[in-house]
């Protein structure tokens, strides 16, 4: 007896909702006009990838961070409304940024 046979004994009134995968508010994120800055950088050395520019709300742009720091598979932060990844992955932001419908200008280099 599984754990659906055993809800149904103690309600048998119930009927299970059907879900509903068409809720696309928690992946959304919305986009500018304006472009969004890919700079290319090096720190101490090493080079890192900044992402600036982005006049929407702070958790969206939090959202695309851990996107992108998930999809590289690379190190990063948000800080000081600016997306800092680890390594020189300008290309690959770009061509997802341009994905997602986002405006972006590569400045520098």
């Amino acid at each position: 007896m599984d754990l659906q046979d055993q809800l149904k004994n103690l309600f048998p009134d119930h009927t299970p909702e059907p879900k509903d995968d068409s809720d696309n508010t928690k992946n959304s994120i919305w986009l500018q006009d304006d472009p969004i800055l890919c700079k290319y950088e090096k720190r101490k050395g090493k080079p890192i990838t900044i992402l600036e520019g982005y006049t929407g709300a702070k958790e969206d742009f939090k959202k695309l961070a851990k996107e992108l720091k998930t999809k590289l598979s690379v190190g990063g932060g948000f800080k000081d409304d600016k997306i800092i990844i680890q390594g020189d992955y300008r290309d690959k932001i770009m061509e997802m940024l341009k994905e997602k419908g986002f405006n972006v200008k590569r400045v520098g280099g």
